[in-house]
């Protein structure tokens, strides 16, 4: 058996030195990226932003509806979507942006309307599924909140 060493021709100088060129480039370019992309990106800390003056504030009791509405039409011709943040009002106008917050917890979730409801005396809204879970009343099934009026829809 006969092994052979084969050499090969030596690199320049300016050869190596463009090779190194390139492979630095192209692992630093990666790294860079990265770098500005987290520079760009907010910061940890949150900035608390300018809090929206209701136009009218009262209380009421709400109660939800969910998965026997779910995919029906509301009063506003939008299908019902238990997963949305919406809620009913007998008269506040559709697309009204109301914000909602639990009196006993303080949790708080900003709803539009896009139903009318609710049909049971003494009850001021019924909320979707997931703004009955985000302000804590799924298990009771209602709740005193306090009703802040944010936005009306503006009409031309």
């Amino acid at each position: 058996m006969r092994i052979e060493l084969v050499s090969h021709p030596t690199r320049s100088g300016d050869a190596m030195r463009k090779q190194f060129i390139i492979t630095f480039a192209a692992l630093a370019c990666p790294v860079v990226t990265v770098l500005f992309s987290l520079a760009l990106q907010a910061p940890l800390t949150a900035h608390t932003s300018r809090t929206v003056k209701p136009i009218k504030v009262w209380t009421g009791i709400v109660s939800w509806y969910g998965p026997q509405f779910d995919g029906r039409l509301t009063a506003s011709g939008q299908p019902f979507d238990m997963f949305s943040l919406t809620a009913a009002h007998p008269t506040l106008p559709f697309g009204s942006m109301v914000r909602l917050v639990n009196v006993k917890t303080g949790r708080s979730q900003v709803v539009r309307i896009n139903d009318r409801g609710p049909f049971v005396d003494g009850r001021e809204m019924d909320v979707s599924f997931l703004v009955a879970s985000r302000l804590g009343l799924v298990e009771q099934g209602t709740g005193r909140v306090r009703i802040e009026l944010l936005q009306e829809p503006q009409h031309p």
